[in-house]
């Protein structure tokens, strides 16, 4: 894993609207933007990075990357990192919304044969504060620090730097997986990640209802993590009959919780008080937490 100021990253779907929005950002944020992949817009610029149709020119005319940031619509999302994955691409972080999960399971086998770390779908990506910015996130609601947050939640996410921030407790790295039911990579990966990460001293990890990601995240923590962990799961006071995901998803979630084998919250709370975590019912008792266990 590289997530460092010298990583070099390609946007694949830069000429779409979100590519278009999002790359200034990342760009006066520090991350190295060297090549962008747009089929059809090839020999164009957009914000001052070339523009390719494919990955593979790209690279041959030095545009070799580290990392792809994909903000490609829903049914070509998946295509994207799969060309970037074949290219050698060995980080990728997939904004798009929507993709199908049958899609998703062609990734995450291509990702896990060739070793490669999937962020995402329906994601703001990940951020190293004062350092690196892949995807979405508001940079302004982040400082550098030694808070480690994993997420499902993209608008817990920031709430819950705001504020750490606000008091004073910078992050060291912020990733969020998504909250679909398949993503490329895992609460329980991340915990690993973050429990290995010298800069890390505290991991805060948010959930949702709806998934088993949780619990198998609370038994990791019980059995293989050593730095502390505070965690919050939301949906707690949602119909127990529905599923949850981000508010865009919420009727789809609907639809589908009585085949996706909805996890009770009483199993992941019971997980959650077995494990080594510390466990609160509102996002705004986070930051005295962690401040303590800081001290």
């Amino acid at each position: 894993m590289k997530l460092t100021p010298d990583c070099k990253v390609i946007i694949q779907g830069i000429s779409e609207a979100a590519g278009r929005c999002h790359t200034p950002l990342m760009q006066r944020y520090g991350t190295q933007i060297v090549a962008g992949i747009s089929p059809g817009d090839g020999g164009t610029t957009e914000a001052g990075v070339p523009v390719f149709d494919l990955v593979e020119e790209a690279i041959a005319t030095g545009g070799a990357g580290d990392t792809t940031v994909v903000f490609a619509p829903a049914f070509r999302a998946v295509d994207a990192a799969l060309e970037a994955i074949a290219a050698g691409i060995r980080q990728v972080v997939l904004t798009s919304d929507g993709v199908p999960p049958l899609d998703m399971v062609n990734l995450v086998r291509k990702a896990e044969a060739t070793e490669t770390l999937v962020v995402g779908p329906n994601c703001p990506g990940i951020i190293v504060p004062g350092q690196l910015l892949l995807g979405m996130h508001p940079p302004e609601m982040y400082q550098p620090g030694s808070v480690g947050i994993v997420s499902r939640s993209s608008s817990l996410t920031f709430e819950v730097a705001r504020s750490l921030t606000a008091v004073g407790l910078g992050q060291s790295i912020a990733v969020c997986v998504g909250p679909d039911l398949v993503v490329g990579s895992s609460l329980r990966q991340w915990l690993q990640i973050l429990d290995e990460d010298e800069t890390t001293e505290v991991i805060v990890l948010i959930g949702e209802v709806g998934s088993d990601s949780e619990l198998v995240a609370a038994r990791y923590i019980a059995g293989a993590i050593d730095k502390p962990v505070v965690a919050y799961v939301a949906g707690q006071f949602a119909p127990k009959k529905w599923g949850m995901g981000h508010a865009d998803a919420f009727i789809a979630s609907r639809l589908i919780s009585v085949c996706a084998g909805q996890v009770p919250l009483d199993s992941i709370e019971d997980a959650f008080c077995i494990s080594k975590a510390l466990c609160f019912n509102r996002p705004s008792e986070i930051p005295a937490t962690v401040n303590n266990l800081l001290q």
